[in-house]
């Protein structure tokens, strides 16, 4: 790599990071017509901006000296929306200015104050923080911009959006007038241009095009889906493609929950990412995330602003993104530093319209086709199954052991069997889906209005009187009478199947009970099939299952252990003893009167 105007000590990092070549805005920010002017640069998420304004602000910052001198007051401030791109940026400039000696604090909110004061007074070459807390730092004189030559508004659209355009307003008028003002942002709105034109001087437009971003290594797909398939879908996308790490996104916090809790009842390791949960426990699903111990990651668009997740093949839209610039935001978290992504874009058939505009002003190839089905998945099982570590590891000698032990007492059959049955125990199982592109039409729906007029004539048609020769209400006489009539109260739920048996669960329609999780839930808390389950019956308040007689005992012994759901499970008629049958309330009696006090008797 030739980069003669480069500070030795940065193409000395850059050589360590196997850097190659430069992206386009890396090179556009280190263009000669850029050199000492303030930038205005357009660059989406995934095409190298972090080390591209490294880079720019690195002859303000070292001039011609390889080595910074000792830390005093900040030389550079580099602000950012959220507290996880502002601890990114930190880990990127950290590599970048290691070879010169550069020291790097971060300020973003969740974290100690008072250390980052600390840090602070021991001085540091370049600060990252976030709006709300550098304003704090700075109105309790913890952070002195005196000997500013640089600053850098990392995103500054989300800054926007996220209602920091006061706290943005108030840095900048803190700032010395003699610096260096570069203006990262996704989109230009008029809240971006003021800004500007408000504190930039004959700035550098620059604007990388959508061709040019570096997103040649993501592959776009339009999945048609039902749009009760929603999650079959998510589930046979995360088997198909088998990611080592993956994000889905939606559009609320009410998705985001109840998609992770379907993930989870069908076995993937999966965290959530919402604007709800607290620092602690973004960092320790992150890090898990990072560490292998979680695959799925399921968030909305701001809890996942700033997040960058190592190995990330695979982004997900389980809800579509209200517009391009959103979904090149999502997709372009993967795809990333030379490996190959893919984003898939979940397309109900009522929405398709509006996906296929979308993706038209993003200019993105994108290849439509159908939801992978479970006859797919399961191909694509049998032959990973024969790359799998457990197959292509030598043994031990503890193994050819057991191996030999095992020969001896079963055939090889037997065991290759009892193999495949442990490998396909770690995988959920694959769902059921339809393609609506290619779904035929039904024979057996109900005709409309107009083909069951063309049956008939006008006046061919037999009279209201004269085709319905039900017997009238009051001619019936099979109806017992209205005394003999069981009440409602005493009405008892009977099973559809008489071979099953009925179970009672603690949730219903009210707590958003759905079939989905909850046939999932069943099978692992009882140790059944889902052919041992019937039909499932959702009231408010309760939840009524079908199991087959003989399942019953052994589902019945297993829901009583204790789980992580609050979920209580017990057999219909197990309420205390008794029937469902409930006591009719006594008619006739009095009411008390208020207070207790007995209600006078009327007087004549």
């Amino acid at each position: 790599m030739t980069l003669p105007s480069l500070n030795p000590a940065l193409r000395q990092a850059l050589a360590e990071r196997s850097y190659d070549e430069l992206t386009p805005v890396q090179s556009a920010v280190l263009a000669d017509n850029a050199g000492g002017r303030d930038l205005l640069v357009s660059a989406q998420t995934g095409s190298g901006k972090t080390v591209a304004y490294g880079l720019a602000i690195a002859d303000d910052l070292l001039g011609e000296a390889q080595r910074f001198e000792k830390a005093g007051a900040p030389l550079s401030l580099i602000i950012a929306p959220t507290r996880e791109l502002a601890i990114q940026v930190e880990r990127e400039l950290a590599w970048l200015y290691k070879p010169a000696g550069g020291r790097i604090v971060s300020c973003v909110g969740g974290m100690d104050p008072r250390r980052e004061r600390r840090l602070l007074a021991d001085g540091a070459h370049i600060v990252v923080g976030t709006p709300g807390r550098l304003r704090d730092h700075i109105e309790r004189h913890g952070l002195d911009l005196g000997s500013l030559r640089a600053v850098v508004l990392d995103e500054a659209d989300e800054m926007l959006d996220l209602g920091f355009r006061e706290d943005l307003e108030f840095i900048l008028k803190a700032m010395p007038e003699e610096r260096r003002t570069l203006l990262f942002s996704a989109t230009m709105p008029k809240g971006i241009v003021a800004i500007a034109r408000d504190y930039q001087k004959d700035a550098l437009r620059i604007e990388v095009k959508a061709a040019e971003r570096g997103h040649a290594d993501i592959e776009y797909r339009a999945i048609r889906i039902l749009p009760k398939e929603t999650e079959h879908a998510v589930v046979n996308l995360l088997r198909q493609v088998a990611p080592p790490t993956a994000i889905v996104f939606c559009n609320t916090r009410e998705s985001v929950r109840h998609l992770h809790a379907t993930l989870r009842e069908r076995g993937f390791s999966a965290v959530l990412l919402s604007g709800e949960l607290g620092q602690n426990e973004r960092n320790h699903a992150l890090q898990a995330l990072r560490d292998g111990h979680a695959q799925v990651c399921i968030a909305t668009d701001v809890a996942a602003r700033g997040i960058d997740l190592p190995n990330l093949a695979l982004v997900i839209h389980a809800d579509l993104p209200h517009d391009a610039e959103k979904m090149q935001h999502r997709s372009g978290r993967t795809g990333r530093a030379g490996r190959k992504g893919i984003s898939a874009l979940l397309v109900p058939i009522s929405r398709r319209r509006k996906a296929e505009i979308m993706l038209s002003q993003a200019g993105v190839k994108v290849q439509w086709m159908g939801p992978p089905t479970a006859d797919e998945i399961r191909g694509l099982d049998r032959e990973r199954m024969l790359h799998d570590p457990l197959l292509t590891e030598a043994p031990g000698e503890e193994d050819l052991a057991i191996a030999k032990l095992l020969l001896e007492n079963r055939s090889a059959e037997d065991i290759a069997a009892a193999l495949a049955r442990v490998y396909r125990s770690r995988l959920p199982e694959p769902e059921e889906v339809s393609d609506p592109g290619e779904r035929p039409e039904r024979r057996d729906r109900k005709p409309s209005r107009f083909e069951r007029d063309d049956r008939f004539g006008r006046d061919e048609r037999p009279a209201r009187f004269e085709r319905d020769d039900r017997p009238r209400r009051f001619e019936r006489d099979d109806r017992p009478e209205r005394s003999e009539r069981p009440r409602r109260f005493e009405r008892e739920e009977a099973p559809s199947n008489p071979d099953a048996v009925l179970f009672r669960l603690s949730i219903g329609r009210r707590n958003n009970a759905d079939p989905k999780w909850l046939l999932p839930m069943l099978c692992r808390r009882g140790g059944v099939k889902r052919r041992d389950i019937g039909n499932i019956k959702i009231l408010d308040n309760e939840t009524v299952v079908e199991i087959t007689r003989e399942a019953a005992d052994h589902f019945a012994a297993n829901v009583r252990k204790p789980d992580e759901e609050n979920i209580r499970i017990q057999p219909y008629r197990d309420r205390g003893g008794d029937e469902m049958k409930r006591e009719p309330k006594p008619h006739g009696e009095p009411k008390p009167h208020r207070k207790g006090k007995p209600r006078k008797p009327d007087q004549a």
